[in-house]
């Protein structure tokens, strides 16, 4: 069992940045890839970024690749989001998901296994 915790959430206007954190509970943080989603209202939940277990393996969207960057510490059992140059479309609850590493990233939502809560980012124009 994993149990996730985001934080980092917050109103910034265009053009700032945050940082998303995930904690990760127990000690087999380092077996799962990490993924954040997002979902605005009215809309569904969407693939942000994602990393693999050892942090070689990276992939993004396509609207926030050179503005948002994923990373994971596994000795503090945390994967971050850091948010730069932030959009109002960025506006959504932000969600950290992990699933149990078999070799490959996914993107869909239904494969991950565990979710946190949900961190509020909003962008004013």
């Amino acid at each position: 069992q994993v149990q996730l915790v985001e934080s980092g959430g917050g109103s910034v206007q265009a053009g700032g940045s945050l940082r998303l954190s995930c904690a990760a509970s127990g000690r087999t943080f380092n077996r799962y890839n990490m993924g954040w989603f997002r979902q605005a209202p009215g809309k569904e939940r969407e693939f942000v970024a994602a990393i693999s277990v050892s942090g070689g393996i990276t992939s993004y969207t396509q609207s926030v690749k050179g503005r948002f960057t994923i990373s994971r510490d596994n000795a503090e059992n945390t994967a971050y989001l850091q948010m730069n140059t932030l959009k109002p479309e960025d506006t959504a609850i932000y969600y950290c998901a992990a699933d149990f590493a078999n070799g490959r990233i996914y993107l869909e939502p239904r494969a991950y296994e565990y979710w946190g809560q949900g961190t509020q980012v909003t962008v004013s124009s």
